[in-house]
């Protein structure tokens, strides 16, 4: 389902695992103003894995473009199930759900990145048919 609003206070713990998963320290309250800015100004879309009335998982999607397709593309900046409910299939559903929403919108497709050392994420990734770039390198300079 989609994140609205009325999902932050359910949907912010989640968000400051998943910092804490990249080696961030908490900010609970941090999260929340993120993801409240985020929903107030449009500016990604959240869909949420949900289990027995609770969110266990969540992606974040953030707006992009191909100037060479001239076409919409999606950053799936952010996957989060949490450990309890991994090897269940709500990562997958989010990635599907993804898909369908690029697909919706019509993108040109999805784009995400991962830690090199994340290998469960990689091995969910191209169970579900996504694949490593071998034709651009890609470069960050972080201020």
């Amino acid at each position: 389902m989609r994140a609205e609003l009325d999902d932050l206070d359910a949907l912010a713990p989640l968000f400051d695992a998943y910092r804490r998963f990249y080696g961030q320290p908490s900010d609970l309250t941090g999260a929340r103003v993120f993801l409240g800015d985020r929903f107030k100004r449009g500016e990604s879309v959240i869909f949420l894995a949900v289990v027995d009335g609770a969110i266990v998982g969540f992606t974040q999607l953030y707006p992009s473009f191909s100037s060479v397709s001239m076409k919409r593309l999606w950053v799936l900046n952010d996957l989060f199930v949490t450990p309890d409910a991994r090897k269940s299939g709500a990562g997958r559903a989010l990635l599907e759900r993804a898909e369908r929403w690029a697909a919706e919108t019509g993108a040109k497709g999805l784009t995400l990145s991962t830690q090199v050392t994340n290998r469960d994420a990689q091995r969910l990734y191209e169970a579900c048919g996504w694949t490593k770039d071998d034709e651009f390198l890609h470069y960050h300079r972080f201020f």
